[in-house]
């Protein structure tokens, strides 16, 4: 009984670690995150209008204060004042997102994640569409009745082309996935995905798709040796806040959020497409194409570390993109399979 009592009260400790927010240099003010919140309403569509500016999101500097950060695709790309109705603006070089999709190019023998599995597969392996090079199994999701394979609209619904009952391979077509042999699933729905038509671009919450699987052929823990198996309960990523993920190209990797309520454009191979509400990982190599569908969570948090946070789809050489994780589970009413 008292084992259990202190458990308890370590979990609790935990979720207050966590609700309360990025702690020390991460903390800001309710006031002045939401005057940069204000401000990036308000400028955003006419900065993303100019030619190098890919995005903003919302940041914190080390005073303490909320900031307005504007993504470049290269130095100079742009100028912006320092300070605007009392935001500071901060230009960060990242280069153009993309979505993380393996190149066609891909060495097949480089990384574990690239082979075929025996099933059940481990999550945070190669996957993919037939048409699609290959990208990263992110979580074992379920509605309670069935289970599904979690990942990216571009990795498993080749961008908006897939249709319901098209396999998901593993490994991904670019890893030696075969068509008819090799099938971890079927393609059960995906979030569409809005592109831009010129300068008019719809905004994009959403590059999810979940596959129909089986517990016989998807396992919901990561290889021996990273994280382990993902907790089923998920928590709002916070500016400062260290995470970890598991992926096909990089395996185990970890990093830190810089960035919230990110506006982004994102280049796919059939256009670009802006996203909002996204979550800015920094780190050093955190994710690389092939990465795109990785399930991203806490890390060394006491009891609540691997806490799902976000499902990571695009980035830079720098820089990671992913969507927050409770907006993807609500739009196919499913859970994480975890613990």
């Amino acid at each position: 009984m008292l084992r259990s009592r202190v458990g308890l009260v370590l979990a609790l400790i935990a979720d207050l670690l966590i609700f309360a927010g990025p702690q020390g240099r991460f903390e800001y003010s309710n006031a002045s995150f939401d005057a940069a919140m204000s401000l990036q309403s308000q400028v955003t569509s006419e900065w993303l209008a100019r030619d190098g500016v890919v995005g903003t999101a919302i940041g914190v500097d080390g005073r303490g204060h909320a900031v307005l950060k504007v993504y470049l695709e290269s130095l100079g790309a742009a100028t912006f004042p320092q300070n605007v109705l009392g935001i500071e603006v901060i230009p960060e070089v990242t280069g153009r997102f993309v979505a993380l999709g393996a190149p066609a190019d891909a060495d097949s023998e480089a990384f574990d994640p690239k082979v075929n599995h025996p099933r059940p597969v481990p999550i945070g392996v190669s996957t993919g569409h037939p048409d699609v090079t290959a990208g990263t199994i992110g979580a074992r999701v379920t509605n309670g009745f069935q289970v599904f394979a979690l990942s990216n609209n571009h990795v498993a619904a080749n961008n908006n082309r897939g249709s319901k009952g098209d396999e998901l391979l593993q490994p991904g077509k670019v890893d030696g996935g075969r068509a008819g042999q090799d099938a971890i699933g079927t393609l059960y729905d995906f979030e569409p995905i809005s592109f831009c038509a010129g300068r008019a671009c719809e905004l994009n919450k959403l590059d999810a798709a979940i596959a129909l699987s089986s517990e016989a052929d998807l396992g919901n823990s990561t290889p021996d040796g990273s994280y382990g198996t993902p907790k089923s309960w998920t928590v709002e990523a916070r500016l400062g806040m260290s995470v970890q993920k598991y992926g096909r190209t990089t395996g185990h990797t970890e990093g830190r959020i810089s960035g919230v309520n990110a506006i982004m454009d994102v280049a796919y191979p059939g256009g670009t497409a802006r996203f909002e509400g996204q979550i800015v990982i920094s780190g050093n190599r955190f994710s690389a194409g092939g990465d795109s569908g990785s399930l991203i969570v806490t890390d060394g948090v006491l009891l609540a570390d691997r806490r799902p946070v976000g499902l990571l789809f695009a980035g830079t050489t720098v820089t990671t993109l992913a969507n927050p994780i409770e907006l993807v589970l609500e739009r196919f009413s499913v859970k994480i399979d975890g613990n």
